[in-house]
C-alpha cells in the first residue's frame, strides 16, 4: 500500500502553515516533506525541523542528480523538495505534504500527476490585507508587493483539486482533514490498504 502525495499552496497570509500544523496534530499518518536550502539558519531554526539546511555544493548536487521534486532560487538562495523522504513515506503508507507555492506544485505534477493539489484561499483581498498588516512584522511596501503577489497567486487556484476558504479557522483545518480522509477511503486506496478483508467478503 502507498500513501498520497498532497500539494498545499496560498498566498502569504492566507494561513496555510497553520491549517498545515493543525492538519499534523490531528492526523499522524501524515508527514510533512522538510524542504533544503542553502540559506543560513535563522535564529530558533533548528536543522531537520525547519529546514535540511545544506551547503551550495551539496544542494547542486542534488539537483544535478535529479533528485528534487522540484526546486527554486529566491533571493540567491536554493530552496528544493527531496525526492527520496517523500518517496520513502508514500511507500511506508503514510500521506506525504508540501507545502509549496504554485511554481514549485506545477514542478512536482510535472513529475507526480497523481498529487492531490490544494489551494487556501482568503475570504477577500481587504481581510489578507489586514491580517499581513495585522503580523506588525513587514512595512507597508512589503505588505503592498505580498498583496500584488496574491493576486497573482490566485490566478492559479484552477490548477488545484481543491479550494478551501480559511474565513473560519476551524471549519477551514476541518475541511482540510476531510479532504486528506476522503482521498484515503477512494475505492483503490481501500483496496489496497484491506485485500485480505476483501477477499474473504467476495
Amino acid at each position: 500500500m502507498t500513501g498520497t502525495l498532497f500539494i498545499v499552496s496560498a498566498p502569504s497570509g492566507a494561513g496555510k502553515t497553520s491549517l498545515v500544523r493543525a492538519l499534523l496534530d490531528a492526523d499522524a499518518q501524515v508527514e510533512l516533506s522538510i524542504s533544503h536550502t542553502t540559506r543560513a539558519p535563522r535564529p530558533g531554526e533548528v536543522d531537520g525541523q525547519h529546514y535540511h539546511f545544506v551547503t551550495r555544493a551539496r544542494f547542486d548536487a542534488l539537483r544535478d542528480a535529479g533528485g528534487f521534486l522540484e526546486c527554486a532560487e529566491v533571493h540567491g538562495n536554493g530552496y528544493g523538495t527531496a525526492q527520496a523522504p517523500v518517496d520513502a513515506a508514500l511507500a511506508a503508507g503514510r500521506d506525504a505534504l508540501l507545502e509549496i507555492d504554485w511554481q514549485g506544485a506545477q514542478q512536482v505534477r510535472r513529475l507526480r500527476p497523481d498529487a492531490i493539489g490544494v489551494f487556501v484561499l482568503p475570504p477577500s483581498l481587504a481581510t489578507l490585507a489586514a491580517r499581513l498588516a495585522a503580523r506588525g512584522t513587514d512595512a507597508p511596501d512589503v505588505v503592498a508587493r505580498r498583496l500584488a503577489a496574491a493576486k497573482i497567486e490566485i490566478g492559479h487556484v484552477s490548477e488545484y483539486d481543491y479550494v478551501i476558504v480559511n474565513d473560519d479557522f476551524a471549519t477551514a483545518a476541518h475541511e482540510l482533514q476531510s479532504i486528506v480522509l476522503a482521498r484515503r477511503l477512494r475505492l483503490d486506496a481501500q483496496v489496497a490498504r484491506h485485500r485480505d478483508i476483501l477477499a474473504g467478503l467476495t
